[in-house]
């Protein structure tokens, strides 16, 4: 059973709904709750409480024009494997009497399948393709709350913010690009809340682990697909070399043991490769080529200056290459560095950084855009500072 879910095997549904309603009533009213909400419940409530909408009503939904929603889809990645999650889903969405329904990372519903029956309800309630699903626009909802939380989310009942919302279930997990980390939108399977069963959670987390891993073949279909446009360049190229893709995973290696990824290629600027010390990228048809300006480097020592805004600098001979850091950024670096050459896994950096094992989905994409800055530098499986990198920190 998923480890966000709203309920338990052998819940009594009704029973529990009830509860829900007395706990919903008490809250929005400034009340005492007969019992405490859960904590992600309660922090939806007071963020949406805090943006001033109103329970007893159904807020605005005005979803987008039609060509505007044709215009979201042909520009999703998520177009690239809807049709996969419908042959997983959708039958399944028919004989269970729920929807199947995806979003972009704006919370705007792109897709949306499922029961006829159930779909005539959901269009009462406002959620149909173009309705924006936000926190902001809805109130607390699946969809909406696993976008501010960064994590899978189920609600049960009166859970919602909305009152109208109170006779659904939701089950809503964000999909991320396995190649950049980009939060690409949430996958959501909504139903009847007395309907539920403790099965859903697995089932909306099976979508996204297909969607992602379907992501990953068409990006290992590119690859392929740069090694055989650049195989005459490669052959003639002396001594170490990497060829990468514009997000800097490899396509191809020789002359050294770079494992998948190093930074973002730009023209105008160095990068920095353990292994190969300071590299000049060079722009090869849709990759690029990565060869070392001097004599490769064992080691990178490289310094991460928090006397101001992160910046992660490194030396190699007369040379240097700094890069500025969000603040998340270093705080991975930080804990990276502490863990050693043991390392950490997403559970536990999920634990460091946000209290609870549940964020490890963020977790992935928050180490997949900061390898998409400093590449090699940051190991995976587990995460860890790369061979040859060692890391000092100051701080004011």
């Amino acid at each position: 059973m998923a480890g966000y879910s709203a309920i338990s095997p052998g819940t009594d549904l009704s029973e529990h709904a009830r509860v829900l309603v007395r706990v919903h009533d008490a809250v929005i009213a400034g009340g005492r709750p007969p019992v405490r909400p859960r904590t992600v419940v309660a922090r939806s409530w007071s963020r949406v409480l805090g943006l001033g909408l109103d329970a007893s009503r159904t807020n605005a939904r005005a979803p987008l024009p039609f060509e505007d929603v044709e215009r979201r889809r042909r520009g999703s990645p998520l177009s690239l494997v809807v049709d996969e999650l419908r042959q997983v889903l959708v039958s399944v969405a028919d004989a269970s009497s729920f929807l199947v329904v995806v979003t972009d990372a704006d919370g705007v519903i792109l897709w949306r399948e499922g029961s006829a029956r159930v779909r005539m309800r959901a269009d009462a309630l406002g959620f149909t393709e173009g309705a924006r699903w936000t926190e902001a626009a809805v109130g607390t909802n699946a969809i909406g709350t696993a976008l501010a939380e960064a994590a899978p989310v189920q609600l049960f009942s009166a859970e919602h913010f909305e009152l109208a919302q109170h006779p659904w279930y939701c089950t809503a997990a964000p999909i991320h690009h396995p190649v950049s980390g980009e939060l690409l939108g949430v996958v959501d399977v909504s139903g009847p809340a007395l309907t539920l069963h403790p099965v859903i959670g697995a089932l909306v987390e099976t979508a996204v682990k297909l969607a992602e891993s379907q992501l990953w073949r068409h990006h290992e279909h590119r690859l392929e697909r740069l090694r055989r446009s650049a195989r005459a360049a490669l052959a003639a190229v002396r001594g170490p070399v990497l060829l990468v893709d514009d997000d800097g995973w490899v396509a191809h290696r020789s002359g050294i043991a770079v494992r998948d990824r190093i930074e973002v290629p730009r023209p105008d600027r160095l990068i920095a490769v353990p292994g190969l010390g300071l590299c000049t990228p060079e722009r090869l048809g849709e990759g690029w080529l990565v060869r070392p300006r001097g004599p490769g480097d064992d080691v990178l020592e490289a310094e991460l200056d928090l006397t101001g805004p992160p910046v992660l600098g490194l030396r190699t001979g007369a040379e240097s290459w700094r890069t500025p850091l969000t603040r998340r950024n270093a705080d991975v670096l930080v804990l990276l560095q502490r863990a050693g050459r043991a390392g950490l896994t997403a559970a536990a950096l999920s634990t460091a950084l946000y209290g609870d094992e549940e964020h490890r989905v963020t977790v992935r994409a928050e180490v997949s855009r900061l390898r998409r800055v400093i590449g090699g530098l940051v190991a995976t499986t587990p995460y860890r500072l790369a061979d040859g990198v060692t890391l000092s920190v100051v701080r004011s």
